[in-house]
């Protein structure tokens, strides 16, 4: 059985939405954030210190967006990835990558400098340059999504759990209010399918079985 060690709504939580959108029997394991520092045995499994981690037997991978491909590749054939003959193909690996690559990837530099550094070390004006910066990436999707329900392929794929999660992460960072029309109503269609929700209540139930606050900590996000 596939393991994945989260924390939670971190990056970890695309695998997660993943699992729960294929239905595919998983371990949820519950780390404490950052785990690097409050779980140290974590390093022996993933010297990164980061999340996720996924392991399917000899597999063990730690990019987000990466474990969506997998996860989708070992699943098919299914219509959460779009195949090589599909004429959406390379829009679907393009945003299945831009999710990270490019709409969180600043996030995580706003997370740093708004949150993470100590107070004397925090940069507003830096964390107001990025938050702009993601903003601007998002909007190319505005025109898109005004045209169609999901990203690519007339339905639901790996591409919008990606690209969903950095939806997920502008939340917590207060930048949803700044979302273009079509962007925010598309956000409100992801957090109302079942897999979403699924994902939501089983991080919140492993986490207190486990011991683990099912809130997120502030920097939690900043992942892999």
């Amino acid at each position: 059985m596939i393991t994945l060690y989260h924390c939670v709504s971190a990056r970890s939580f695309r695998p997660l939405w993943m699992l729960e959108e294929l239905e595919t029997p998983y371990e949820l394991v519950m780390l404490p954030f950052p785990p690097r520092v409050l779980q140290r045995s974590f390093l022996e499994l993933n010297p990164l210190g980061t999340v996720p981690l996924m392991v399917d037997g000899a597999t063990r991978m730690t990019e987000s967006s990466a474990i969506c491909e997998y996860l989708c590749a070992k699943a098919a054939p299914t219509r959460l990835q779009i195949d090589h003959a599909e004429p959406d193909f390379g829009t679907y690996l393009n945003l299945l990558h831009f999710g990270e690559a490019t709409l969180t990837f600043p996030q995580t530099l706003v997370l740093r400098y708004s949150r993470f550094e100590p107070e004397d070390r925090r940069q507003p004006s830096v964390a107001d340059d990025y938050a702009k910066w993601f903003l601007a990436r998002l909007r190319t999707l505005e025109p898109l999504l005004a045209a169609r329900e999901y990203l690519c392929g007339d339905r639901f794929t790996a591409a919008d759990v990606s690209v969903g999660y950095a939806l997920l992460l502008a939340q917590h960072l207060g930048l949803a209010t700044r979302f273009t029309p079509a962007v925010a109503a598309y956000w409100r269609r992801l957090q109302r399918r079942d897999g979403y929700l699924r994902a939501m209540r089983a991080q919140e139930v492993a986490a207190n079985a486990q011991g683990v606050s099912p809130i997120p900590a502030p920097d939690t996000l900043n992942g892999a």
